[in-house]
């Protein structure tokens, strides 16, 4: 679907998912994270760049499961610490991962992800063409029911911290296993949200899109 449909849709209020293709679980188990191997950190610096030409091909499973494990997943286990910050451990932001067979939310200390929709909701996440072919775009969304001991009006700005960290950590991982990302603000707030099935405490932060590129 492009941009000006897109544009045109959400106008109206329909810009919606659409139903899923392959197998739809209700949690899918990911293999333990290779948490060694892949560039040295000044290389992947140096290559680290956004990409916006995406094949269809899906990751592999454990490719898929070393990327969540980046993004957000756990490096201490002996107190839960993160691969990325969060002010005051309040690990407010959660990763939600767009697939063609279903939104489904990482889980951390499970190292897995459980489904939230079985709905392929890859098309609402940004106005971008690409988002709708991608093999899979994260959702970056801040619950604010976490946040009790920071200001209401400081909150957001917290969580942008935290989103943008893990997103970080995620062209990091791409750069080194040759894979192509990039991080998008631009989407349909209203659109998503509902197409999610969000609360009122759930705020969106960023979304980023995930595959092979096609150069």
């Amino acid at each position: 679907m492009n941009t000006l449909t897109k544009l045109a849709l959400g106008m109206l209020g329909q810009l919606h998912g659409q139903p899923t293709s392959g197998t739809v679980l209700e949690e899918m188990a990911l293999p333990p994270a290779q948490t060694t191997g892949g560039l040295p950190l000044m290389q992947a610096l140096q290559e680290r760049q956004s990409q916006r030409d995406f094949l269809p091909d899906a990751l592999a499973l454990q490719t898929l499961s070393d990327l969540l494990w980046a993004a957000a997943g756990i490096n201490r286990t002996e107190h839960g610490g993160r691969t990325a910050p969060s002010a005051m451990n309040a690990q407010e932001v959660d990763l939600y991962v767009a697939l063609p067979q279903g939104l489904y939310r990482y889980e951390p200390q499970r190292h897995v992800l459980q489904l939230i929709k079985g709905d392929d909701v890859r098309r609402v996440t940004g106005y971008q063409d690409f988002v709708d072919s991608a093999p899979l775009d994260l959702v970056y969304v801040a619950d604010h029911g976490r946040m009790k001991m920071v200001p209401a009006g400081q909150r957001e700005a917290y969580a942008s911290v935290a989103a943008g960290a893990m997103a970080q950590n995620v062209y990091l991982f791409c750069t080194s296993h040759r894979l192509g990302t990039v991080v998008r603000a631009w989407f349909d707030r209203n659109a998503l949200t509902k197409a999610m099935g969000l609360t009122n405490d759930q705020q969106i932060l960023l979304t980023q899109t995930v595959g092979y590129a096609k150069s």
